[in-house]
């Protein structure tokens, strides 16, 4: 972790802006007794840390610099936390709803791994068969060696398909476009690859985007309606959806998105963001959920309760090679990431990143610790981690 890094993780945690209320509900958990003899014990985590907890999401409101609410749950073994502030609009200064729905962006990847990984425990699809096998009208010769293991941890070699641009101007112009995956695939694979399958590890949403082509094609049915049936009903999150391909709205209640933007005077204008077409995400990244909904599904994904646990180690193994666009270590699972804290703690989760919106869900693999989280970023999709989002994380699994 580099200096800038611990800065600014530093002052997300000591900083705190009295303007806004923290909602916080506490519950301790006793730690369980003694090990079994000649057995030690398991280390407990100590209890959240309420008072980091409550200061990593102090203050926020149209006047903080890079969020305007957040909602958050942490549980685990030793007790758990929830706590929620800022404002559910900017208009009224009404408080966040804590119970608010929002745009989960690329948590959707990990219930899209979650349904191919139950597949593979069915035998209805080989994770190191050639997606092509599955998908033979839409995957080119180019892309014939490709297996479904590589489109899980991103190693494929695919390119990003083409879009309005990566500026927020540009996306905004487009915000009510209604895309048709197929296409951004098509376009995709006419392309070269950028890396020889398995060589190399590039984050792209494309993957993800084949991959619900994938469900489609083995299930017979919709990649919505398999989410569905086999995670959502199942597990009862009833506040867990997918947009139709021209919603633009969150139905329910929800705290409002916005995208911090200069001004000529040197102000700042905050975008209202919420309304937009998220179908160019589809299975890569257009769930809508709450915090409540994402930490059952969290528990119950780590609890082997969703995925049997000879494919659930597909989300907890990190292929042996490179990031392919800074040639580090890659980080990234099967729908999931690894997350090394600076006390050495292990942790994995996903992260998601919306205009308006970021989200994360995360665990140690024991479940001990556990985190929710969704912040309405400012600049929701900035190369830098937003410091609410450090704060929040640090604080939640300190120890």
């Amino acid at each position: 972790m580099n200096a800038r890094t611990r800065t600014l993780i530093a002052a997300a945690l000591v900083l705190g802006i009295a303007s806004g209320p923290v909602v916080a509900h506490a519950v301790s958990v006793p730690a369980p007794a003694g090990g079994t003899a000649g057995v030690s014990a398991p280390l407990v985590p100590a209890p959240p840390n309420a008072s980091a907890l409550e200061r990593a999401i102090t203050g926020l409101g149209a006047e903080h610099k890079d969020a305007t609410a957040a909602l958050v749950r942490v549980g685990g073994t030793s007790g758990s936390w929830r706590g929620s502030s800022g404002v559910a609009d900017i208009v009224t200064g009404r408080p966040a709803v804590e119970q608010g729905r929002f745009r989960a962006g690329s948590v959707t990847k990990t219930f899209t791994a979650a349904v191919v990984l139950q597949l593979a425990a069915e035998r209805r699809v080989d994770l190191d068969g050639p997606v092509r096998r599955y998908l033979p009208e839409t995957v080119s010769d180019a892309y014939g060696t490709v297996t479904v293991r590589q489109l899980l941890n991103h190693t494929s070699g695919i390119p990003a398909a083409d879009g309005p641009g990566d500026s927020f101007e540009a996306q905004w112009e487009h915000r009510f476009d209604v895309t048709d995956p197929h296409d951004q695939l098509a376009n995709a694979l006419a392309k070269k690859p950028e890396f020889t399958p398995g060589s190399a590890q590039h984050y792209l949403n494309i993957n993800y985007t084949l991959l619900g082509a994938l469900v489609e094609k083995v299930t017979g049915t919709s990649y919505e309606e398999a989410v569905g049936r086999r995670i959502l009903r199942p597990l009862g999150l009833r506040q867990t959806s997918f947009p139709s391909r021209t919603q633009t709205r969150i139905l329910g209640p929800h705290n409002r998105g916005y995208q911090a933007l200069p001004k000529a005077d040197g102000s700042r204008e905050l975008r209202d963001v919420t309304d937009w077409n998220s179908s160019d995400r589809w299975a890569a990244g257009d769930i809508i959920s709450t915090t409540a909904d994402l930490e059952r599904f969290t528990k119950a994904l780590f609890s082997e309760r969703i995925v049997p646990a000879a494919q659930l180690e597909e989300m907890f193994t990190v292929p042996a090679v490179k990031n392919f666009t800074n040639g580090k270590d890659a980080t990234l699972t099967a729908g999931l990431s690894r997350i090394v804290l600076p006390d050495g703690t292990v942790a994995w989760g996903k992260s998601g990143g919306r205009y308006g919106y970021n989200t994360g869900i995360g665990a140690t693999r024991d479940l001990s610790r556990t985190l929710v989280y969704s912040v309405n970023s400012t600049n929701a999709k900035g190369e830098d981690t937003n410091p609410v989002v450090l704060g929040i994380v640090m604080a939640a699994f300190a120890r």
